[in-house]
């Protein structure tokens, strides 16, 4: 990201209020410790929202920024610089003006080189803006809009070519360019189309290819069941896994080389009645954790969590099903503790963020190292702060909660459905209710929602019979009664930026649930009651999930249909 000289920001955001000179230089200290952006930390930290970040930006720079929602894409314009130079050097150009001047949206309009670079290459004048992350991938979408019918055309020639292959050992088949360029290119434009997974199904008369997208499942080919046992071999090779095994499930994993980018790929493969299925789980090389504003927590969720972080010991819980952004949540806390004072170590399964200063240690069965041995080890690390990537079984659990017990903060993860069934599941596991309640400092149960396109976001008045259905909704989830059902909604109406699917990213809805004395002592009880609890924790003010959901559809984050899916599918 581009950034401001830091004396220059430090100089604004003084003058603004918003920072003393002396927190300005801890975290400055603290950045470069973390070997992070300064400005990343700052938003991290609070100090500053992207938003105010960008305008400082432009007005240091003296260069527009450009929306470009508002500003419609030239296509014509656009495909003048292919897309690896576009992606390779963060510019999208939208506009020719009168003389034969291109308006460039860049991300850093300060780089005279690209400027240069542009203008000799088109042999014409460029004209920078300064563009956010989200006004880029406007652009990007459409170059997708094109890789998709390459995609399908590469596809469709190197199926063909690999019918003809007269080979009869499936290992050398699976080496032969056109199994390796199909395997390729489901990766390159699975990381194109931001998708998180990858299913390849084995039907009974062809394979299905599917990505997951946003969270749902998008279909994008049906080829031939003869490329299949190929298919299944190039991806065991890939992740080391057995080539003749084919009844039992195996999991590997690989790392792939795109050209702006690194992917480490997760492989699940289990044997189905028409063949095996494999899934590829895509997860960027070097991601970093997010900002709890960024990751979708409202200011009024942050505050209590920021409330709840600063206690020395104890045990904060993160709930929800697989693929709720459990993790990226864990890593948005623990970034935020990532402080030279203190010793921070992780037991995970897979490590998805590489923090520099925290340890981090990969489970790895084969050896001996599980969650409940690897956090054994830990606590023989003088340990300050202890994340375990999930609570899985009784003796992880067990361990955990005497962890937190010993002047441990431990962070991890549990299956739940919401913050208040986290309380019984752990008594399931064992846990005695009073020790539950005397480690427990905070439960955050989330899922995520599919964002409503900026690009295409349209407001509309609340229809009467969808109305209808909201009132009957509130009051059978047990909403606030100051909850006020909003007179006007936001949907996307579909463009090329979305896919048409009116939606574009992911955020979090959440629930947060303080442990204070009196929670303490109704999970104590002996005659513990589920519905007591929730009860008692809805009237000291927590807000469930749905109604979280429902605060940001109001306020035209995602849509009450998005909620709703999310909310009322389990």
């Amino acid at each position: 990201m581009l950034t401001i000289p830091s004396q220059k920001l430090k100089d604004f955001l003084v003058k603004d209020g918003l920072i003393t000179p002396d927190n300005f230089d801890v975290i400055e200290k603290e950045a470069g410790r973390l070997n992070q952006n300064l400005s990343d930390v700052l938003v991290s930290r609070g100090v500053l929202t992207t938003e105010y970040l960008y305008t400082l930006l432009s007005n240091y720079l003296g260069v527009e920024p450009v929306n470009l929602s508002a500003n419609p894409i030239d296509e014509n314009v656009l495909m003048k610089i292919n897309e690896k130079l576009a992606r390779q050097k963060k510019v999208i150009l939208f506009k020719e003006e009168i003389g034969g001047v291109y308006d460039a949206a860049m991300e850093d309009p300060s780089d005279l080189k690209t400027i240069d670079f542009l203008e000799n290459s088109l042999s014409a004048k460029i004209k920078p803006f300064l563009a956010r992350p989200a006004d880029l991938e406007r652009g990007f979408a459409i170059y997708n809009r094109q890789s998709s019918a390459d995609f399908q055309k590469i596809i469709e020639e190197n199926i063909k070519t690999s019918l003809s292959i007269k080979e009869d050992k499936i290992e050398k088949i699976a080496r032969e360019m056109p199994i390796v360029a199909i395997v390729e290119n489901f990766i390159a434009y699975a990381s194109a189309t931001r998708a998180s997974d990858i299913h390849i199904e084995a039907l009974e008369d062809m394979v299905l290819v599917r990505f997951r997208i946003d969270g749902v499942l998008h279909e994008i080919a049906k080829i031939p069941k003869d490329v299949h046992s190929a298919i299944l071999a190039r991806v065991k090779l890939l992740a080391a896994l057995k080539l003749d095994e084919h009844y039992k499930p195996q999991d590997g994993r690989f790392r792939y080389q795109l050209s702006e980018s690194v992917l480490d790929l997760r492989v699940s493969i289990i044997p189905t009645f028409y063949g095996e299925k494999i899934v590829l789980r895509l997860l960027p090389a070097a991601q970093k954790p997010l900002a709890l504003e960024e990751v979708g927590m409202l200011e009024d969720t942050v505050k209590v969590v920021k409330e709840n972080i600063v206690k020395t010991y104890g045990m904060i819980l993160v709930c929800g099903p697989t693929g709720s952004g459990k993790t990226t949540t864990i890593y948005s806390i623990l970034n935020m503790l990532n402080k030279p004072e203190v010793n921070i170590v992780t037991i995970e399964d897979p490590i998805e963020y590489s923090v520099k200063y925290i340890n981090q240690t990969q489970v790895n069965t084969v050896a001996g190292v599980t969650f409940a041995a690897g956090l054994r080890s830990i606590l023989r690390q003088d340990p300050n702060i202890i994340g375990v990537g999930e609570i899985r079984d009784e003796e992880t659990a067990e361990i955990a909660v005497h962890a937190a017990l010993t002047g441990h903060l431990v962070l991890s993860s549990l299956h739940t459905n919401d913050a208040p069934t986290t309380i019984p599941r752990l008594i399931d596991m064992k846990i005695p209710p009073f020790l539950v309640a005397a480690v427990l400092n905070l439960i955050i149960a989330q899922r995520l929602v599919r964002k409503i396109c900026t690009n295409c976001v349209e407001s509309y008045s609340t229809p009467a019979d969808f109305l209808k259905n909201l009132e009957k909704l509130k009051s059978e989830s047990n909403l606030s009664a100051d909850y006020q059902i909003p007179k006007t909604l936001f949907r996307g109406k579909g463009c090329n930026v979305c896919a048409n699917t009116g939606y574009r990213g992911r955020m979090g809805i959440y629930e947060v649930m303080q442990i204070d004395n009196e929670v303490r002592a109704e999970i104590a009880k002996i005659d513990f009651s589920l519905t007591n609890l929730t009860n008692l924790v809805r009237k000291k003010g927590m807000i469930t999930m749905f109604e979280d959901g429902l605060r940001k559809a109001a306020l035209g984050l995602t849509s009450v249909e998005e909620v709703m899916r999310v909310i009322r599918e389990e």
